[in-house]
């Protein structure tokens, strides 16, 4: 027992470690609703008001963060994964915000079904290969068209996060198993006006 209590203490040690040195300022892994949004968005907002972010910055993230966080609420699979105790859990997810010098990272991680993928896949493909103009375009043919996913949407939450962030979109997808794959979303927020979108 207390070598287990030991060893949880350490990786707890560790864990904590690694998100000082990545300069986290919330994580949260778990089912996903619509109360933990608005209290991720609150606790947020509270944060960056502390950090004395300029409004314009403090805005920027913001909006990114709403995008990011109702794309994971609203367009994630819900598929059964074993939990390691025989228990199954179907809308986990992860989220991480993190800020390294001026720079803001959001991070996003869900399981959603292999067969999805593709689809998903060419979408933000076609984001990232497109400019400032090109997507506001992109953006409007999308709503004209009325290209509503099941899930509602219809693709717009990455065209909306690659605008507001201006960068482009870095993504992975992992293989679980057969009919799984876990999608990571990495989003950087940066003040630097060279670094984002203009070609």
């Amino acid at each position: 027992m207390n070598d287990e209590r030991g060893s949880m203490m350490m990786d707890i040690f560790e864990f904590y470690d690694k998100m000082e040195r990545n300069n986290i300022m919330l994580s949260f892994k778990g089912d996903i609703s619509s109360e933990l949004l608005t209290s991720i968005l609150q606790i947020m907002e509270s944060k960056m008001e502390n950090l004395s972010e300029p409004p314009k910055m403090r805005k920027k993230v913001y909006n990114v963060l709403v995008e990011c966080l109702q794309n994971l609420y609203h367009h994630m699979d819900e598929v059964p994964v074993e939990a390691g105790n025989g228990d199954e859990n179907d809308r986990s997810a992860i989220f991480m915000i993190g800020k390294v010098g001026d720079n803001y990272r959001i991070v996003t991680g869900n399981y959603m079904y292999t067969k999805n993928v593709s689809k998903l896949r060419n979408r933000i493909d076609t984001v990232n290969s497109m400019n400032r103009d090109e997507l506001k375009a992109y953006y409007k043919e999308v709503l004209n068209n009325g290209e509503m996913s099941a899930k509602g949407g219809g693709g717009l939450g990455m065209i909306d996060i690659s605008r507001k962030s201006g960068q482009k979109l870095d993504y992975n997808f992992m293989s679980v198993d057969e009919s799984c794959s876990f999608f990571t979303l990495n989003i950087k927020i940066t003040t630097n006006k060279k670094e984002n979108i203009t070609k």
